[in-house]
Order: C-alpha cells, then structure tokens, then sequence
C-alpha cells in the first residue's frame, strides 16, 4: 500500500520536470539553447512554445554535382539520313491532321447533341429526370475532353516542322 502511492508521486514528478525546458535561441535556421555570446548574432529568445526538430537525410553528393550533357551521340547509335527524317516527319504529319480533322468533327457532333446544356431526352429519360442529367454531364465531360484533345494534337503539330 505503501508503494502504491509513492508511484503515483514519482510519474507526477517526472511528468511536471519533462515540460521544463531551457529557454531556446533562433539563429537563421539554427536553434539552440546556448545564450548568445553577443547581440549581433541575430539570435531571438522563443518563448511560450517548445521546439521540435526533426533530422532530416542528407542529400547525396551526386545529387547536388553538375549535371553532364552529352555532346556527342555514341557510335551504336544509328543515324538517320535527313530523307528518311523527312519521310517520317510527314507521315507524322499526315496522322495528326488526320485525328485533329475526326477530333474536330466529333467535336461538331457532340456540340450538336449537347445542345447548349439541353439536349433532347432518349428513351427512359422523360420518366428518370436522374437519367437525363447523368447524360447531360457525360456529354460536358465529353466535350471537355475532346477540346482538350483538339488542342493537344494542335500543340503537337506545331512541334513538326514546317512540311514543304
């Protein structure tokens, strides 16, 4: 019985003595609990707060080393004469204006379907209003989705050179 109220005792002590803590000094981005030697050091008092710091990982050395640019292509690399780099840039040519022509004319129709946000109902639709707007948002996502599209094959025809 004895002991049982000496341990409650020693947890209050060691609790009310684990939160006082030595003032803390900011330096820049340092802290410590060291007194600043003199007042241009631009060390500030915190008060009223603990401070947690939490060690980071050091970054590698490699990581922070000059990054090398090859200059030169290795000789297991096969060139490609500037005929058949034509030849490829037009084919690639030709397929993009060929999807940007379909993108574009689906883009008409579902502009046509969508209807400025009203499209005419189908089928189960005038009896489940829940089915119409479920419609109605899958058509504004389409046609988002597809002028996306639009201008993401125009911006990769843009990068080809100019065909002549």
């Amino acid at each position: 019985m004895k002991y049982a109220l000496t341990l409650p005792l020693f947890a209050v002590f060691f609790a009310a003595s684990s939160f006082s803590q030595e003032p803390i000094y900011r330096c820049g981005n340092e802290y410590t609990n060291t007194k600043p030697t003199s007042e241009k050091s631009g060390c500030k008092l915190l008060e009223g707060s603990n401070v947690t710091v939490i060690q980071g990982t050091r970054p590698n050395a490699s990581a922070n080393a000059p990054v090398r640019v090859a200059t030169a292509t290795p000789s297991s690399t096969p060139r490609i004469d500037s005929g058949d780099q034509k030849s490829r840039d037009s084919d690639a040519r030709q397929i993009l204006e060929s999807e940007l022509k379909k993108a574009e004319a689906r883009q008409v129709e579902l502009v046509r379907e969508y209807n400025n946000g009203e499209p005419e109902k189908q089928g189960g639709e005038a009896r489940n209003h829940q089915k119409y707007l479920d419609r109605v948002t899958e058509l504004k996502a389409s046609l988002s989705r597809n002028e996306s599209d639009i201008a993401g094959i125009r911006r990769e025809l843009g990068r080809l050179p100019a065909s002549k």
